[in-house]
């Protein structure tokens, strides 16, 4: 049998990871922050279709009336002057090969709504009594869209495997330190380490980006951003206490939202007005 040393693996480990992820690195669109992606696209859209499909035949939803009829010209409108956007810009649009939808749920207590990968959007009616009007809803929708724009699902996925993937490598060479110390804490506290420390930041990284790319949807489709501040003032009242310290939140908290929309909204609308069609 051939034997290498831990040196030598892990050094053609490494190599054979960097072969792996260099040719799989993609570019967010506008921020071209790098990112990983290693799972196909058009895959998890072709998962996320079905899965919307299961969801929607197992919901109450409101088929007719103003509140829906916000929801859809929201969306449509953000739909074109996406597309406008990078056809404008002589770049490729990300949003081609997406397939539309929208649903409003019929459910008082989620103030939420989501955005699967390709385009399929839900919307709570619990999330209608924060947002109060057309712009702030906006914020929301923009917020979910760009998600999907930027494929941060396919990114997560990509980063849990190759996290998975090193830690296991990396543990067989430690002799297993690495599951003994994230189950020790794990036990004594609660909490997951690598959770913590990589995929909780990872997460605000992606919430904040959404926040940013959300901001601009919403200018270029000739919405009041500033209305973004007032949306997040009743968030941060309404979740008065209730939300959890930020290293164990995959978001950024209210307070850090509502500085960093400060800190965009003016040069958003300067440099991202409202396209024509």
């Amino acid at each position: 049998m051939y034997n290498i040393n831990r040196r030598r693996f892990l050094g053609l480990f490494g190599c054979g990871c960097c072969s792996l992820i260099l040719p799989s690195c993609t570019t967010v669109p506008i921020t071209d922050r790098k990112q990983l992606s290693i799972i196909s696209e058009a895959r998890i859209n072709k998962q996320a279709a079905a899965a919307y499909e299961n969801f929607r035949s197992k919901s109450k939803l409101i088929t007719k009336g103003k509140e829906l009829n916000n929801v859809i010209k929201i969306g449509k409108k953000m739909e074109s002057s996406v597309s406008a956007f990078f056809k404008s810009q002589n770049k490729n649009d990300p949003t081609n090969g997406f397939e539309w939808d929208y649903i409003l749920v019929d459910n008082d207590k989620v103030v939420n709504a989501w955005c699967m990968p390709g385009g399929k959007i839900a919307v709570y009616t619990g999330l209608l009594k924060v947002t109060k009007n057309i712009d702030a809803l906006s914020i929301v929708m923009g917020h979910e869209i760009a998600h999907a724009v930027a494929r941060h699902s396919v990114e997560r996925m990509s980063h849990a495997m190759t996290i998975n993937l090193g830690t296991t490598v990396a543990d067989i060479f430690l002799g297993g330190a690495i599951n003994r110390t994230r189950n020790t804490v794990g036990q004594n506290t609660g909490l997951d380490i690598f959770k913590l420390g990589i995929m909780n930041p990872f997460g605000r990284k992606q919430e904040t980006e959404a926040d940013y790319l959300g901001l601009i949807f919403s200018s270029l489709s000739g919405f009041d951003i500033r209305e973004s501040v007032k949306l997040w003032e009743r968030m941060a009242k309404k979740n008065k206490g209730k939300e959890p310290p930020v290293f164990l939140s995959t978001h950024p908290s209210s307070k850090k939202r509502i500085e960093n929309l400060n800190n965009w909204i003016n040069e958003v609308i300067v440099e991202y007005p409202p396209i024509k069609i």
